[in-house]
């Protein structure tokens, strides 16, 4: 398979001032691209036809899944957030409507998802899932994801300090509220429960 880093689907000052140029740099192209580089070295010679970092991930333990995990992550984080006008717009059709089945109202998921990130202790990511036919945010620790408990994704929010630190320093919550109403690509969101609907 290829480790090559993929590009942003945006410029790296795109997110301002939400996510700053240093940050995404620093991001992307060292933490991201140090999950591929060590993950090469690890299985590189033995990858079989076929495999993909989700299934490295799914399959293996120890620093393989960290680094296969951590980098599939990564992926499905650059494409959870848009520059504006797409990022933080509300959601529409179907998912609009689950939300609003499952929480109430968008309100009430964006004070679940910013409870739940700003208690979660260390590092992992903040998600909102499809579990057992139905939307909830959760939280992982450090590389684990979603995928490994049957769960599908549809966004997520890396907690971990790197993703923020820069630009917040030790303020999570702001980090968070400003991914929630100015970064969430709901357009993604809404692709993948698109995806996970026709699957049932």
């Amino acid at each position: 398979m290829d480790f090559q880093l993929n590009p942003l689907p945006y410029a790296r000052e795109a997110l301002e001032p939400w996510i700053g140029r240093e940050t995404l740099a620093l991001h992307h192209g060292e933490h991201h691209a140090g999950y591929l580089e060590k993950l090469e070295k690890l299985v590189g010679e033995h990858v079989k036809p076929g495999e993909t970092l989700e299934s490295i991930a799914l399959s293996s333990t120890g620093p393989v899944f960290d680094n296969a995990a951590q980098a599939w992550n990564h992926d499905f984080l650059w494409r959870s957030m848009a520059p504006a006008p797409k990022g933080g717009a509300a959601p529409q059709g179907a998912l609009a409507d689950a939300i609003d089945s499952r929480f109430g109202s968008l309100g009430e998921l964006r004070r679940e998802f910013l409870e739940i990130g700003r208690t979660h202790f260390g590092s992992g990511w903040l998600w909102l899932v499809v579990d057992d036919f139905e939307l909830r945010v959760l939280s992982t620790q450090d590389a684990d994801m979603p995928l490994r408990h049957g769960q599908t994704p549809l966004l997520t929010c890396d907690l971990w300090e790197h993703a923020y630190y820069l630009d917040y320093r030790n303020e999570r919550e702001r980090y968070l509220e400003n991914f929630f109403d100015h970064l969430a690509n709901w357009d993604f969101a809404a692709a993948n429960w698109s995806a996970e609907s026709a699957r049932r």
